[in-house]
């Protein structure tokens, strides 16, 4: 890493990746802990949750940063679904939901075999429409992200939801702490984070893959490891490629799961969204700030 660069290229294949000469621009300072960036190509806008605060922020490169939504229930992590709707999970209300395009909310789930959820973190939607998301204990742990609470499910799972039909299944059931999520760009593998050692240096800081066979994940295998910090949001690159938030930046790993660079940025990371009209501009949520960076990648989630 050249001095001054916020670049550490671990193999030269990452520089077809990278604008060596794009700087790190801070968008926003003012976040207790900035998650969940989502791109809204058509509306030219990135909305991002500031969970203690208890609010959505929304950012446009005309005016800047304003509020979005206030109380936010504690939000997390935000995707959208096939018809463009905003999908988010809630650590308040320990639910997913949906905003329809009038802005009222649909709740689309808040329990499992009659218990509720611990505190649903992030989540993806598949081109079948089907909505996949993790749920981990972070939002009842403490007051600071939601509300505390004993957890009422047995585990710690991976769900999958058809909202067509309601039907809700948990298709992954041993992870300790499932975090952030992403298909892989032909959606024949998801990839999960398992971000235990936030609280326990000794559990895992990995990323898993899971093959994708009508509805269910199967051959689930460590991907990659994480070796600063946690692996907390992940997106996916048109070749592959798979971008992790990390401690000292993020982290960006071949279809192999090879480490092949870093982008450093000065707070932990706490997840990503590419975004602007090419798809070429990495959105960082980090601790208190949102940044961007331009990329030679374009991102591979839709719309």
């Amino acid at each position: 890493m050249a001095e001054g660069s916020i670049y550490e290229i671990h193999d030269p294949r990452f520089r077809q990746l990278i604008v060596t000469s794009a700087g790190l621009d801070e968008l926003y300072s003012g976040c207790r802990w900035a998650e969940g960036p989502v791109w809204f190509n058509d509306a030219n806008q990135l909305l991002w949750s500031d969970i203690p605060n208890q609010r959505m922020l929304r950012w446009t490169p005309e005016g800047g940063v304003s509020v979005y939504r206030q109380p936010s229930n504690f939000t997390n992590g935000h995707t959208r679904d096939r018809q463009g709707r905003l999908i988010s999970c809630e650590h308040g209300g320990r639910r997913v939901t949906r905003t329809e395009i009038d802005g009222s909310i649909t709740v689309l789930a808040d329990s499992f075999e009659g218990a509720r959820f611990n505190s649903p973190n992030d989540v993806v939607v598949k081109s079948d429409g089907t909505i996949w998301f993790t749920d981990p204990t972070y939002g009842i742990m403490s007051n600071y992200e939601g509300y505390q609470a004993e957890p009422e499910q047995a585990t710690r799972n991976v769900y999958r939801l058809d909202p067509a039909t309601g039907e809700l299944a948990a298709v992954v059931t041993d992870f300790i702490q499932p975090n952030g999520l992403a298909f892989s760009p032909d959606e024949t593998i998801l990839y999960v984070a398992d971000s235990a050692a936030s609280h326990d240096e000794s559990l895992p800081r990995h990323i898993r893959a899971f093959d994708v066979v009508d509805g269910r994940l199967v051959n689930g295998r460590v991907f990659c490891l994480i070796d600063n910090g946690i692996p907390d949001g992940i997106r996916i690159d048109v070749k592959g490629n798979l971008w992790s938030s990390a401690g000292d930046g993020v982290h960006c790993f071949d279809p192999a799961g090879k480490l092949i660079g870093k982008i450093r940025v000065p707070q932990t990371v706490a997840n990503l969204a590419f975004g602007g009209p090419g798809r070429n501009r990495l959105f960082i949520a980090a601790t208190r700030s949102l940044y961007s960076v331009y990329v030679a990648a374009t991102g591979a989630q839709r719309p």
